[in-house]
């Protein structure tokens, strides 16, 4: 039995709609490494180079975007928008010069692995992979990234803490 618990809230149509496109890119994450490891590929590098290339690319574009880049609380104003906070169910938030600190209380992502099938270590896997695009994004800005617990791995959510 799955110790993972993803409960989402409803969000507005619009929040629905960019769940349903996240749990869609998520099944595509989830099957091509379920189709790489079937074909005798170590897939894990290979994905999670790719997904930290496309957050550098998306790093780089909200460095553009950022006024203070050095700032936790500019980035904080580009990296989060309201669509993205209601998406992920995420609370409380909090950002200064040094820090930004988010929670999340529901993962798309993680719902796409699961109606896949996939165990709990797989999900775990996936999303730790998928973090990478996260971690790329905290490179670009100068950022270190520290993950201490995730839907995934059971816990009652995700905390994510950007510093400097």
């Amino acid at each position: 039995m799955s110790k993972i618990n993803n409960t989402m809230n409803p969000a507005d149509e619009v929040g629905e709609v960019n769940r349903a496109q996240i749990e869609h890119r998520a099944t595509w994450m989830g099957l091509i490494y379920d189709e790489m490891v079937k074909a005798g590929i170590d897939a894990e590098p290979i994905i999670r180079r790719a997904i930290k290339r496309c957050g550098h690319i998306h790093g780089e574009n909200l460095r553009k975007k950022c006024g203070d880049p050095t700032n936790c609380g500019d980035f904080r104003k580009v990296f989060l928008s309201d669509l993205v906070i209601k998406t992920f169910d995420m609370r409380p938030i909090s950002a200064d010069h040094d820090q930004l600190s988010v929670d999340f209380h529901a993962c798309a992502l993680v719902r796409a692995w699961q109606k896949l099938g996939f165990d709990d270590e797989t999900c775990a896997l996936l999303c730790d992979m998928a973090m990478d695009g996260d971690r790329g994004i905290a490179e670009v800005m100068g950022l270190t990234l520290d993950l201490t617990e995730t839907l995934a791995k059971g816990c009652s959510e995700c905390k994510l803490r950007f510093h400097r």
